[in-house]
């Protein structure tokens, strides 16, 4: 009797007593692992299965885990400024010894399922925690705008003043010229130092500017 299993991307036809090399599986010397993937059973009643044989497994002893046949990966670019480069690499492998085929019960068989190196065990991954949807992040709020309040004066008018100006003045409460023309020089010097304006109050002569458009 003969199957034919797949593991790590591939098929491969065993019998009983076959010695066999497969991708790296997670297990030590001296352990039973048993293939559950078998695509088909062969002697005198052949079973093929769709794409599985039902209940059906193969049985093998992990000899030794070894590594291949060195390969030589070379490349060669041919440019101006060629390039070339030589890699070697030799695929971890486990070397098997079949042990049995089982034409059925594969799930009462008590010997664990052979898995790849970097697979976790069905049981840790039924056993971890499900991961937690990603909290969505709040929509960042919007900056509160200083809007000018009803009747206030256009303070863009004044020499140097741009929208960004005007924003910081509404923010602090000066809304019209008459205020600014009423500035005395503490005032200057208190909305000059409180908003940053370095001095641009005098140098750009905003009082004598705001009494001139309070009167127009």
């Amino acid at each position: 009797m003969f199957a034919v299993m797949k593991t790590g991307g591939k098929q491969y036809k065993v019998q009983s007593g076959d010695m066999l090399r497969v991708e790296k599986l997670a297990a030590d010397a001296g352990e039973t692992v048993q293939f559950n993937d078998i695509l088909m059973l062969g002697g005198d009643a052949p079973v093929v299965g769709a794409p599985l044989v039902d209940g059906a497994a193969v049985q093998a002893e992990v000899v030794d885990q070894i590594k291949g046949d060195k390969v030589i990966h070379f490349v060669k670019r041919r440019r101006k400024h060629s390039s070339k480069r030589t890699k070697g690499h030799r695929q971890q492998l486990t070397l098997l010894r079949i042990t049995d085929i089982l034409a059925k019960g594969a799930d009462k068989s008590g010997v664990k399922a052979a898995l790849g190196a970097g697979s976790a065990p069905a049981a840790f991954e039924a056993a971890a925690p499900a991961k937690k949807p990603a909290a969505k992040k709040a929509a960042p709020k919007a900056e509160a705008k200083a809007e000018a309040p009803a009747g206030a004066d256009d303070l863009k008018k004044l020499s140097g003043v741009g929208p960004a100006l005007e924003k910081k003045l509404l923010a602090a409460g000066v809304t019209t010229f008459a205020q600014i023309a009423a500035w005395s020089d503490t005032d200057i010097a208190e909305f000059d130092e409180k908003l940053s304006f370095k001095g641009r109050i005098e140098r750009e002569g905003w009082v004598e500017q705001a009494k001139e458009l309070t009167k127009g």
